[in-house]
This record gives C-alpha cells, structure tokens and sequence, in this order.
C-alpha cells in the first residue's frame, strides 16, 4: 500500500505515477472548442501559473458554504487534488476552501471504505473512491489517513496506480519537456475563458481536472529550472549626510521630472502597455511634489487619475486585469491625495470592495483560521502582511472610520505575523518541522512564514525570521486597527525597529548566505519606514550602541544619496527582487518616501 506522504515528497511521487499514466479510454474527454467558437490563443509556454491561479481562484468561488462541497463528490475530490497540487499548493491550514472540503469528503464515506455518492453503482463508486484517493494522497496530511488508507483496502493492488491517474486525456505525457508543454498548450487552447474549462462533467469538475493536469506539467519543468547565478559584483550603498527639507524637495522636483519624461499621458508601464497598479504608484508619488505644479505634471496628474476612474469595475475595484486587490489600494491612495471629496464616489466603491476582499466569516472564516482578517494580492488564496499593510493604508485613506470591524479582525491576523508568544499562540507542522512564534517582537510576511527564512528555537522548533520591511508594516497597521503605544504588541515591534535601525540594507535579510539577500527589497523598507515612524510621531530614536538617529533627516539624506545624477531616478541596483530594479517603481518609492520624512 502506498504510505502517506508528506506535500513535498508526496507530490513528487505523485508526479511520477502522473507522467507514466494516463486517463482510461473510458474517462470522459473534454471537448475541444468548435472553429466556430474559437479559444483564446494557447499562452506563452512559460506562463502556466497564471491560468491555473485563475482556476483555483474560480474554483474557490465555487464551494457551498453551509457545507464544504463542491456540488458533488466528483467536483470537490477533483477541486481538492486541484488546490493541493497548484503552485501554491493548498492544504486544510490554509482555509475553510479546502479544510471543510476535505472534511465532507471524508463524511461520505462508506462502512465498506468506498467514497461516492448514495446509489453509485459499482463502476461509478470505483472511480469516484479513485479521485477521493487521489485528493486525499495530493493534501498529504495526517488527519485524513485512516480514511485513506481504508478507501485504498476498498480499491484493492493497483490503488495508488488507478488513484493518480489523469483525470483528463493526456496520451502518456512525456518527459521531454518540449512535447509537455505541447500537450499542455491544446489544454489551455481548450479554455472557454482564461481559468475554465467546460465539458459533460461540468465547469467545476472540468475545470479542476485541467488544472490538476496544467500542475504537474508545470511542476516537472519547474524542477528542472537551473536558477540563474547571483551576480556578486554589489556596489557598496555610498556614504551619506542627513538632508534638510530644501534638498529633499529638489531631489522631489528630480525624480517627478523623470516620472514625467517617461510617462505617456498619465501613464506608466511598458511602451504602448500602461499598467495600472504601477501607473497608481506614480501618480500618487507625483502629488508629493508640493502644489501648485507645473502645468505639463499636472496635466498628466489629473489624466492619469481620470483614467483610473475610468477602470472601476461593477464591483468598485480598479485595475486593469491582474492584481485587483493591490491596483484598487493603490488607485485609492492616489485619488485620496489628489482629492478625496472630488473623487468621494469612485472611493467609497472602491473601499466596499476592498473589505469585502478580508477573509472572515463572510467567506467562511473564523477566528481559529491561520489567515482569518488578512488580505492578500489577490493571485493566491494566501493573505499576507505586505498587501494587508497597503489594503489598511487605503482604508484608512479612504475614510472608513477608525473602529471599523476590518481593523478589529485584523488584528487576529497581525498577532499571528508578530513574534511574540504572549499574543501569538500560532503552531504549525511542515513535514517533521514545528514552526511557533520567536520572541524578538518582529514580524515576518505572513503567520508561520518569512521571506527572510527561519531561525532555530530552543527544543528544535523554528520561528520565521524577523525583518525590516514587514516589521515596519507591522507598526503601521497596528496604528490604523487603533493600538495605542503603550500597547505590548506595538511596543514589542517598536523595539526592534529601535534595535535594528539601520538605512543601509533590509535588516533581517542579512542571515542570508546570498550577499545581495540584505538589499532585497530596500525601497520597499525605507518606504515603511519612513511611513511607520511618521505615524508614529516619532522624531528620533536611540540604536543598541546608544547613538540617537534623527531618523527624518538622516532617511531623506539616504535618499538622495541613492538618487541617479544622471536622470534624477532611484534603482535598486543591487537586488531588482520585488521589481525595485524597475526605476518607475524604484522612483515611485523614493518620492513616497520622502514625502513621509521631509524634515518639519
């Protein structure tokens, strides 16, 4: 009998079986559009990720509430294999989308081990017991074992085999990558729109059995990517003086000047592509050039902002196709600081739509949930701190009042992205490793995780690592939930900030073994830097060897240290991570930035 595997190793033995086999010729096929009715155009080969987040993110919407399925059995087994093999590989921590999915699952199982709906005869029961094995051996986790193993006795010998077979024709898929991807592009060809699939199973079963078949297409070329070396020719951040308000200001009247000479009529992006989020960012960087402006930055200032009222959705967000949660808060802060009476409307839709997007009971959500009050992008099913720290930046800009519950059921999530075991309980098991709170005060990106990495604890448990960017966010959404600062959790943050004040990396980053690690994101950090402590009120503070930093002009200095002599833009020229080697967001950053810290 096949043991039950942990996620990692499980999907790669279920990868294997998956590209040995294929579906029997009694599976049903799905339907290939008519030239009459034409697909959208196969995608670019390296872009699979795109349709099958857009599949699981339909796939979500998909499940009844008031019991976890996904309309039938077939569907939710399908739904889950689909959630728990993607990308971002889904488990039952991750939400009520998979863990009440799992757990009615489970419930329709049979005395004789068999799962399948009431009255399936003996073919129907086999295969819908197949795809329940199948889902169960996907999620990987403990709970569901026994159930498991008892469905595997009812299939028999060839179980694992008859379990991880396609769910949809596949003809054997190769191993050549070339011939993969091939096979691939008819499945995404086979699309009615980007992220679903119709066919006689039905656009939820059809739909999950594609992106279960897209997955591991995707995971097998993935596995075989050779990361490309990290350059290791750094260039030392150059020394720096702090700066009064007069020379932030000419480095402001810099950087908008070069904001201007590349941007295309209120719009920024690639040539002939404008993006809407990035183009957000600008046009709110813009205004920190102080009124009254010259008449050409203007004219672009009020063009731009009318055409991103002109991409608000029925639903109050704003973007342009992608990354609706992140454009629509961007859009907001950028509306807000140009008018916000004038543009009262289009906000107030605009924030309807925003707390609609944390997850809470309203998506099924409750306290105990590892995500519950969080926000995230929007292209996973992960809330995160980074996108919650600019989804309350917009709320707040927006006007919703002070004690809103968004600000109350966030801060469940904040207390789980904080170390700090008083108000963090958070355990979690990855494989054999244990992840709980560290005691440092910090934050990481989300509960259980760092883009920083972990350190060890005591007892051989590990905390995800503490870091500069998101513990600066920390402090500022604590301050829009309304945390007072005397509040433990705010004065825990505080004092590593305080602790680790540094203008020159990431700090937190600099545990990595990769020497461009501390650089990641330092546009990023500066810019919550400036943003936390100004709504903070603090003036200075004192760093662990006793130095005091006037942290407003010695910031604005860094700034203008980084600024290009050439054309007045800011490049992270060490780490293009996190798109900071994009001088447009670079620069965006750079203006915000100093417009937080301008010396009073």
């Amino acid at each position: 009998m096949l043991r039950i595997l942990n996620a990692s190793s499980g999907l790669a033995a279920a990868l294997v079986l998956l590209l040995s086999t294929h579906a029997p010729a009694s599976a049903a096929q799905p339907q290939a559009p008519s030239s009459a009715q034409a697909a959208p155009a196969a995608q670019a080969p390296a872009d699979l990720a795109g349709p099958i987040r857009a599949a699981v993110r339909w796939l979500r919407s998909q499940q009844d509430l008031a019991t976890g399925s996904y309309g039938s059995l077939d569907a939710t087994a399908l739904a889950l294999r689909a959630f728990a093999s993607c990308p971002d590989r889904y488990r039952s921590v991750d939400g009520p989308f998979v863990r009440r999915a799992a757990e009615w699952l489970v419930a329709q199982q049979a005395a004789d081990g068999s799962i399948a709906a009431a009255g399936a005869d003996a073919a129907a029961r086999r295969s819908s017991t197949a795809l329940s094995v199948a889902a169960l051996i996907a999620l990987g986790e403990p709970q569901y074992a026994a159930a498991m193993a008892k469905a595997m006795e009812f299939l028999g010998p060839d179980a694992a085999s008859e379990a991880l077979r396609w769910p949809v024709a596949t003809e054997g898929w190769p191993l050549d990558d070339a011939q993969q991807m091939k096979a691939a592009e008819k499945l995404l060809a086979a699309q009615a729109e980007k992220g679903r699939w119709i066919g006689p199973r039905g656009p939820v079963a059809e739909t999950a059995a594609h992106a279960v078949a897209l997955s591991a297409v995707e995971a097998a070329l993935a596995a075989k990517r050779v990361a490309a070396p990290q350059s290791s020719a750094l260039q030392p951040l150059p020394s720096f003086s702090a700066a009064d308000r007069a020379s932030a200001l000419r480095a402001i009247d810099k950087g908008a000047a070069y904001l201007l000479s590349v941007g295309d009529g209120g719009k920024w992006g690639a040539p002939g592509r404008p993006d809407a989020g990035l183009s957000a960012m600008v046009l709110a960087a813009l205004q920190a050039q102080p009124a009254p402006r010259a008449e050409a930055l203007q004219k672009a200032i009020d063009s731009g902002l009318e055409w991103l009222v002109s991409l608000q959705q029925t639903d109050g967000s704003i973007h342009d196709g992608k990354l609706a949660n992140y454009t629509t808060s961007a859009a907001i802060m950028a509306l807000a600081r140009a008018d916000s009476q004038r543009f009262a409307p289009v906000i107030a839709k605009a924030r309807a739509f925003l707390v609609g997007l944390q997850a809470d009971e309203g998506e099924g959500y409750s306290e105990g949930d590892l995500y519950y009050g969080g926000i995230g992008y929007g292209s996973t099913e992960r809330p995160d701190l980074s996108n919650l720290q600019m989804a309350l930046e917009a709320l707040s800009a927006s006007g919703l009042e002070p004690n809103a519950p968004t600000y109350k059921k966030a801060l469940k999530f904040l207390e789980r992205c904080q170390n700090r075991s008083e108000s963090n309980t958070l355990e979690l098991r990855d494989g054999e490793k244990l992840i709980k709170s560290g005691e440092d005060g910090g934050a990481g990106y989300a509960p259980g995780d760092s883009k920083a990495g972990f350190v060890e604890l005591a007892g051989g448990a590990v905390a995800p690592r503490s870091y500069g960017s998101m513990t600066y966010a920390l402090l500022k959404c604590l301050v829009f939930a309304g945390v007072s600062k005397d509040d433990p959790r705010l004065k825990a943050a505080f004092e590593w900030v305080r602790a680790n004040y540094t203008l020159d990396i990431n700090p937190g980053f600099d545990a990595s073994i990769d020497p461009s690690a501390p650089y990641q994101g330092l546009f990023y950090y500066l810019h919550t830097m400036a943003q936390a402590l100004d709504l903070l009120a603090v003036e200075s503070l004192v760093d662990n060897a006793g130095r005091e930093h006037a942290w407003r002009a010695e910031l604005c200095g860094r700034m203008v240290s980084l600024q290009s002599k050439l054309d007045g833009s800011w490049t992270n020229r060490n780490s293009p991570r996190w798109y900071e080697g994009n001088p447009l967001l670079g620069t965006a950053y750079a203006l915000l930035t100093l417009d937080a810290a301008l010396p009073k």
